[in-house]
């Protein structure tokens, strides 16, 4: 079955650190570039950061830039993110996002989604 999974969300304190997973299965991993997109509550689709796949080239949103970190292991068929010094401004729905080809492009559409995984930052 061709699917991304999420997870690793959770409820963390500002300033604090949550590392996201995203498990994808049925098809050629390595061959696709990734995205990691939020939305936050009341809000729309508010794309964080992409990595190529092949040569790994990694795009970071401004707003995140800094804090997040995005990888990938192709061996395992996972894509990462690890968020530190989160704020409560990075509360949202982490959704991983597939490209349809191995370079991302921010002009085309993603064509699967995962679930989404909650993530809550606040004291």
């Amino acid at each position: 079955e061709v699917q991304l999974v999420e997870s690793g969300g959770g409820w963390v304190q500002p300033g604090g650190s949550l590392r996201l997973s995203c498990a994808a299965s049925g098809f050629t991993f390595s061959n696709y570039a990734m995205s990691w997109v939020r939305r936050a509550p009341g809000k729309g689709l508010e794309w964080v950061s992409a990595i190529n796949g092949g040569d790994n080239t990694i795009y970071y949103a401004d707003s995140v830039k800094g804090r997040f970190t995005i990888s990938r292991d192709d061996a395992k068929d996972t894509l990462y993110l690890q968020m530190n010094n989160l704020k409560p401004e990075d509360t949202a729905v982490y959704y991983c996002a597939k490209s349809e080809g191995v370079w991302y492009n921010p002009k085309r559409e993603y064509d699967l989604w995962g679930q989404g995984t909650q993530v809550t930052v606040s004291s």
